[in-house]
C-alpha cells in the first residue's frame, strides 16, 4: 500500500515537471498536441493488439491449451491503455511498453518465469477436472476432497 501512495504522488508530479519542461522547449500548443498524438497512437495500436491477443487466446483454448501468457498480456494492454490516456510522456512510455509486442510479450514471459503471479487454478471445462498452474513455491499440499454442508440439516 505505501507503494501505490508514492505512486499516486511521485506520478503526477513528475509529469507535471515534464510537460512543464517540454512546454517551455517547444511550447504549449505543441506539447498538448503531442500528448493527444500519443494518446491517439496508444488507442489504435491497442486496438489492434487487443483484437490480436484475443484471437491467440480464443486458439490456445481451441486447442485445449491454457492462454496464461496471453491473459496476461491482456491484463498488460489494460493497464497500457489506461496509461496512454493519462497525459504525461512517462505514463506514455510506461503504456507503450504494455502496448507493444516487441516490449509486452518479452515482459509478461519473464513475469510468469519469475512466478510473480500466485497459483492458477484452472477447471477444464470438458472434463470438470481442477488442474493448477505455477503451484506455490514450498509446493503447497493439495488435498481433494468432497464435504456436506451440516449447517443446513441443523
Amino acid at each position: 500500500m505505501p507503494l501505490a501512495l508514492i505512486a499516486f504522488i511521485v506520478v503526477p508530479i513528475v509529469e507535471m515537471v515534464i510537460l512543464i519542461e517540454v512546454g517551455g522547449i517547444i511550447g504549449a500548443l505543441p506539447t498538448v498536441g503531442l500528448v493527444v498524438l500519443t494518446a491517439t497512437i496508444g488507442i489504435w495500436l491497442l486496438r489492434l493488439e487487443g483484437m490480436a491477443t484475443l484471437a491467440r487466446v480464443q486458439g490456445k483454448l481451441e486447442r485445449g491449451e491454457i492462454p496464461e501468457t496471453e491473459l496476461l498480456e491482456g491484463i498488460m494492454l489494460l493497464v497500457g491503455g489506461a496509461l496512454l490516456l493519462t497525459p504525461g510522456f512517462v505514463t506514455d512510455a510506461i503504456g507503450f511498453s504494455c502496448i507493444l509486442p516487441g516490449l509486452r510479450r518479452p515482459i509478461a514471459r519473464w513475469i510468469m518465469r519469475r512466478g510473480m503471479l500466485s497459483a492458477i487454478t484452472v477447471i477444464n471445462s470438458r472434463t470438470g477436472a481442477f488442474r493448477q498452474q505455477n503451484p506455490p513455491p514450498g509446493g503447497g499440499d493439495i488435498i481433494e476432497g468432497d464435504f456436506t454442508d451440516r449447517t443446513k440439516d441443523e
